[in-house]
């Protein structure tokens, strides 16, 4: 029997997955032991489908949250569209949030107004997500060193009393880790974590403590090893939890037992 894992992100809202498709994917997912997905709205005009999405498929659950490099088009005024749905049972957790510099600032901003906002965003994401005891998944990424992760772990000091933060996506070194978890909070490892190259996520999936971590494909992006190159979805995750296991010296058993009491805990999952 395979053990049951959870994709603890993923964007089933896209438009590279076709609504038509989803039960397919749903089916290849528990093929391979996936059996539950948390699917995560980036703007305003994607959160009806996901929405939809984990209201119509008990293996689903979503959050909901503007992402950073979605800030420039975003109304200021975002959390009218956020709070009707904060007291839906599925919405599990607050994001995708959180701060992005790598992408050059859009047409009509500066860096400087561009980060501004998205620091700005993400504060007042934390705000909804005490308010409404709910925890927050962030995203952070730089084109060299680690601005957007320092800046985000300094906002999230402010808040980490009352609500958890899982970094997504890591991809840094134990170092970087520690200061997370130091917080209070925990990361998530993608199809990286398969990269023969990828030796500071490696390092760090080696090193953090158990019960830190979740497993995450982040499709359509990230296809882990075998997949490279090609449309990711959650069926994936196996890959990523059999390379995790591996490199941790446990069975995939083990570390599925392990990823889910995290996931159960953090989403506050029945």
């Amino acid at each position: 029997m395979n053990p049951q894992i959870t994709d603890s992100h993923c964007h089933l809202g896209s438009d590279r997955f076709a609504p038509a498709e989803i039960p397919e994917i749903i089916a290849r997912a528990k093929e391979n032991g996936v059996n539950r997905m948390i699917t995560l709205a980036t703007e305003e005009g994607d959160i009806d489908i996901n929405l939809r999405l984990a209201h119509t498929h008990p293996e689903i659950s979503a959050c909901i949250g503007v992402h950073p490099c979605d800030v420039h088009e975003t109304r200021d005024d975002f959390e009218s569209f956020l709070l009707p749905h904060l007291a839906d049972p599925k919405v599990a957790a607050i994001g995708e949030t959180g701060l992005d510099y790598f992408h050059p600032a859009p047409d009509g901003w500066t860096e400087e107004s561009y980060h501004a906002r998205q620091r700005d965003f993400l504060r007042r994401h934390f705000e909804l997500a005490k308010s409404a005891g709910l925890n927050i998944v962030i995203h952070t990424r730089d084109k060299s060193g680690c601005a957007s992760f320092d800046d985000a772990l300094q906002i999230y000091a402010d808040y980490s009393d009352s609500v958890r933060a899982v970094f997504h996506c890591f991809p840094g070194p134990p170092e970087l880790a520690a200061r997370v978890f130091a917080a209070g909070g925990i990361i998530s490892f993608t199809g990286i974590a398969t990269f023969k190259n990828a030796h500071a996520v490696v390092d760090t999936v080696k090193a953090a403590p158990s019960g830190s971590f979740m497993v995450e494909t982040d499709s359509p992006f990230l296809s882990p090893t075998p997949h490279r190159g090609k449309r990711c979805e959650p069926g994936f995750t196996r890959h990523t939890a059999d390379a995790i296991a591996e490199k941790r010296g446990i069975t995939l058993a083990e570390l599925a037992t392990e990823t889910n009491a995290v996931v159960e805990s953090f989403f506050r999952l029945p």
